[in-house]
């Protein structure tokens, strides 16, 4: 591969994907790794995929990104926004395509936190009356 890439960073919950797009064959690798062997999850693989299969540059370009904190689905979100704004730096003309398709917008929600005197964020301890 060359060193012309195109960066973008997703993120999702905890999760932070570093994404860099290259000019090449369709080849995607997360933390060094083929992506369908960090994602066994077909569900996972597409939502990997999702924003190259909307702007038809799957088998264009080459996708490397480091990618860490959060769950499994919480990085193929990330990897998600990761790609689609480093499609954005590659050409401009995708944007209404993917801005459309809402996968520009960072998902804003996260966990709640526990609350002290209960048993988690909302959830109270069972009321006996006798």
């Amino acid at each position: 591969m060359n060193e012309d890439f195109y960066y973008g960073t997703g993120r999702r919950k905890r999760a932070v994907a570093r994404t860099r797009i290259y000019k090449g064959n369709g080849q995607i690798f997360v933390n060094k790794r083929p992506y369908e062997e960090y994602f066994p999850l077909p569900t996972l693989q597409g939502v990997v995929r999702q924003a190259l299969n909307l702007t038809k540059t799957l088998g264009k370009v080459d996708v490397k990104v480091t990618v860490d904190g959060g769950g499994i689905s919480g990085q193929a979100e990330a990897i998600r926004h990761g790609i689609s704004r480093a499609l954005i730096e590659l050409d401009p003309e995708l944007r209404p395509s993917l801005k459309k398709a809402g996968l520009l917008t960072r998902d804003a929600r996260e966990k709640e936190r526990k609350k002290y005197g209960l048993r988690g964020a909302r959830a109270r301890f069972q009321y006996s009356k006798r």
